[in-house]
């Protein structure tokens, strides 16, 4: 959490659970623009964890469990930004919320802004070889909210380098060959690190009875991060 945020708001996230959050400033990145056309220079990041024996149970592959849980944690998200939005917007300032795994570019297969970018930027963790999120605490085993917002906040210091090291077990464990070994760093492209295309289509051709093929997590499942979770409980 950011001990710097207003009461109001870390009241607004322990009343929700939310343990893991941050500030991110986003000035001088492409946001969605508000009703006058400016882009936010604010995002609200947070994370939601995953249940780890769910995780762990995708090594081989996603199971019906996992779909269940990815969509649990996609509605909870949803309707916290929903409540987060309305509660900046009752205190004078914008807010828009940025949905749960949506894409508004099929083809070029992204959303209209990357979950990842305002985490990063947020001090919440850094990006994995497999390229998601990945928490001291819960490893990969997230999913990420984030509402903009042009309320001026006290940002965290974002992360920038990666802590991934040496370790290649996603790249190993990836079924489509689509990670590509590249190490994270900010401004990075995306396809340095993986094919997106070749991880889509993977997902379609064995997977579609999970959520039309947007669940796979096999790469999530062997990450270290993520396992040590299972170890501590």
């Amino acid at each position: 959490m950011n001990n710097n945020c207003p009461e109001w708001l870390t009241s607004f996230m322990e009343h929700k659970g939310i343990t893991i959050w941050g500030a991110a400033d986003l000035r001088g990145f492409p946001t969605p623009a508000d009703q006058k056309d400016r882009c936010f220079e604010y995002a609200i990041a947070w994370i939601i964890p995953m249940n780890p024996e769910i995780m762990k149970s995708i090594k081989n592959g996603p199971n019906q469990k996992y779909a269940d849980e990815y969509a649990r944690a996609n509605a909870l998200i949803n309707s916290l930004a929903n409540a987060l939005v309305a509660e900046i917007r009752s205190r004078g300032s914008n807010a828009l919320m940025l949905p749960a795994s949506v894409r508004t570019d099929t083809k070029g297969i992204k959303g209209e802004f990357p979950h990842k970018t305002a985490a990063t930027r947020a001090g919440l963790g850094w990006i994995g070889k497999h390229c998601q999120l990945i928490t001291r605490e819960f490893g990969p085993w997230v999913r990420l909210g984030t509402v903009f917002t042009d309320m001026k906040l006290p940002c965290r210091t974002p992360i920038e380098k990666e802590l991934c090291g040496k370790c290649v077990k996603c790249i190993d464990a990836c079924p489509a060959n689509a990670l590509k070994g590249s190490a994270w760093a900010p401004g990075k492209p995306r396809e340095y690190i993986i094919d997106v295309f070749a991880c889509d289509r993977w997902k379609k051709e064995n997977y579609m009875q999970f959520h039309k093929g947007h669940n796979c997590g096999i790469c999530s499942s062997v990450c270290p991060y993520g396992l040590k979770v299972i170890k501590q409980g």
